[in-house]
């Protein structure tokens, strides 16, 4: 681990924190948004466990995920659009908030939070399982096919992960307006996919006999 790896995870996580406060509390206009504080907690605080732990075991794999500069340019309107269905779905449930439109009961919203820390196991052991995860579309030197655990089961478990943390932040969030608006995920993260899995096949050896052996991609028996 060095200072400038810490240093690095240190500002975007005081980064992101400020960034959800800003989004989610100043539309809503006050502080009493309970939901808006759960989501706060079920978010940052295991964000912040699981970068201790990285930063300790794998800072490889911590400085993969922190490097968010995609070069390829499908890659980069996948990222412009996620980035705006974020922005627009969180200062939406705020207004949500604020202006007293149908909000979620408190328990539906804790069955998302639910949801949400299922999704953060599955990381977890999609992590565990394949050290090569960086947050850019690359092939890295050495790098291997994973077709073992959750790999065995679709050839994008992270993805099928974060289909489940993102669909339940609205949720958590306890407004339908903002769930509509996330609803865009699955097809921003179809987008992404496709445009990987050509890049896999042409740069990663075997990974066409992967795609073979398992055949489904994010949702089994579905996609």
């Amino acid at each position: 681990m060095t200072k400038k790896l810490f240093a690095e995870a240190v500002f975007k996580f005081l980064l992101g924190v400020m960034l959800v406060f800003v989004l989610v509390f100043l539309p809503a206009g006050s502080f009493d948004y309970l939901q808006g504080w759960l989501f706060v907690g079920v978010l940052f605080v295991p964000m912040l466990f699981a970068g201790i732990v990285m930063m300790a075991k794998n800072p490889y794999l911590l400085k993969s995920r922190l490097d968010a500069k995609e070069k390829q340019g499908k890659q980069q309107l996948v990222i412009k659009l996620s980035g705006l269905m974020f922005v627009a779905g969180f200062v939406l449930a705020g207004l949500n908030y604020r202006f007293g439109w149908y909000m979620l009961p408190l328990w539906i919203s804790v069955v998302g939070v639910v949801v949400f820390l299922i999704g953060y196991v599955m990381l977890a052991f999609v992590f565990k399982q394949n050290t090569f995860l960086a947050r850019t579309i690359k092939v890295e030197k050495n790098q291997t096919v994973v077709d073992t655990g959750l790999y065995a089961v679709v050839r994008h478990p992270m993805y099928s992960a974060t289909l489940l943390l993102f669909l339940s932040m609205p949720i958590i969030l306890g407004s339908l307006y903002a769930l509509v608006v996330f609803l865009a995920y699955p097809l921003i993260i179809a987008m992404r996919i496709k445009n990987e899995e050509k890049l896999l096949e042409n740069e990663l050896a075997g990974y066409s006999e992967y795609k073979q052996k398992v055949k489904y991609r994010l949702i089994p028996f579905i996609w």
